[in-house]
């Protein structure tokens, strides 16, 4: 995994908005309904090479494919594994409960998107059938993606597949997670030795607590937290940490958010992860103040931090400056300029119909934070005045 060795890097986390079109057949493929697989193979060929092209010419230093192929960045996993069908009944996050009025608005703004609530579940023993849709997708990306530095792929962390697409099988959910770990578990290895560096979506490790389980205290959150990341830990058994990043959010959404874990609880938990580098949010205003969480526990030597320098659920265009402010804050706390990259909070296309940043300021924003991280590496490295 590089790191800053002369200047800020920039990457994001993952999922980039898809075209209208590819959204529309990704929607009705999940829904069921037949669609042109060749047409359905050409958009997404189209879509990559569209997305990888917007991304360098932004700024990106690591890369990917913008996740074009899938129809959410847990939720389609059924391509490749066996076990699901049926609905889940996903619990309302707390934020839905208690702000009704923001619920319905949520409920309206999206009326033709990806299944999230009602995702598939796990109706029988899950198991690992096909690999050819993620050896598809890492070839595309290492014959397109030259114009990076470095390229990462994203996979699902057991336990947001767990809490998302939820269980109806096995007799307990640490069972149903480590049954994941070890599907998943070939999904990572394909990602690692395409070349691409692995990135583990795991917003389960904070978003979680005031979801699956709301009905927790602390203490227990705590617990399933440790289940969480030994279940990652297992399925990336053999891969070096210098290969993997782990993302870990609150939830992509614009919503209160007054609920969510502070930072200082859950760092030591994934802190436990055997992963190289920690993408995190820090520019989602509930949680830009959390730099202090660092200076209590601070980053493991081996960890690089990926904070969030643009917010990804709103179509402000975060100046310049404000990256620059926001990495020097980072560097601050960490206390190494070469451990830091720039990052977002969340993808920007994290399901198909469900993007609340305009694709065409998606790309102004990541321009924004290659600029912003220029302006904070010449003063880190000593070639501008403060």
């Amino acid at each position: 995994m590089l790191t800053s060795t002369d200047r800020i890097l920039t990457t994001h986390v993952g999922s980039l908005p898809r075209n209208e079109k590819l959204a529309d057949m990704l929607i009705r493929q999940e829904a069921g309904e037949s669609i042109d697989t060749a047409l359905l193979a050409h958009e997404i060929d189209a879509a990559t090479r569209y997305v990888i092209e917007r991304q360098v010419k932004s700024g990106v230093d690591v890369g990917n494919d913008g996740e074009q192929s899938r129809v959410g960045f847990q939720t389609y996993v059924p391509r490749c594994m066996c076990g699901f069908g049926g609905e889940s009944k996903r619990p309302p996050a707390r934020d839905q409960i208690e702000f009704p009025s923001y619920a319905r608005q949520m409920a309206a703004r999206f009326p033709h998107s990806a299944r999230l609530s009602n995702a598939p579940a796990a109706l029988s023993a899950v198991d690992y059938v096909n690999g050819a849709p993620i050896r598809e997708d890492a070839d595309r990306l290492r014959q397109l993606g030259s114009g990076f530095r470095e390229t990462f792929m994203t996979a699902p962390s057991p336990g947001i597949v767990a809490t998302t697409m939820l269980n109806q099988h096995y007799d307990s959910h640490e069972a149903y997670m480590m049954a994941l770990a070890a599907a998943l578990a070939n999904e990572y290895r394909a990602i690692y030795e395409a070349g691409h560096v692995l990135q583990i979506d795991s917003p389960d490790l904070a978003m979680e607590r005031h979801r699956f389980f709301g009905h927790l205290d602390e203490r227990a959150f705590l617990k399933q937290l440790e289940l969480h990341v030994g279940a990652i830990n297992t399925g990336i058994t053999g891969i070096p940490r210098e290969r993997v990043r782990l993302h870990v959010c609150w939830g992509n959404n614009d919503g209160p958010h007054i609920y969510d874990i502070a930072m200082a609880t859950i760092l030591p938990e994934l802190y436990r992860a055997n992963v190289g580098a920690l993408s995190i949010e820090f520019a989602n205003p509930r949680h830009q103040h959390e730099y202090e969480a660092l200076r209590a526990h601070p980053l493991p030597a081996h960890m690089l931090l990926v904070p969030g320098v643009l917010d990804t659920t709103t179509n402000f265009v975060e100046h310049p400056q404000v990256v620059a402010r926001r990495l020097h804050e980072a560097v601050a706390a960490v206390g190494d300029r070469e451990r830091v990259i720039a990052g977002t909070d969340c993808g920007f296309g994290t399901f198909a119909g469900r993007e609340y940043v305009a694709e065409d300021v998606v790309w102004l924003k990541l321009a924004a934070a290659a600029e912003g991280a220029r302006i904070a590496s010449d003063v880190l490295w000593g070639r501008s005045a403060a």
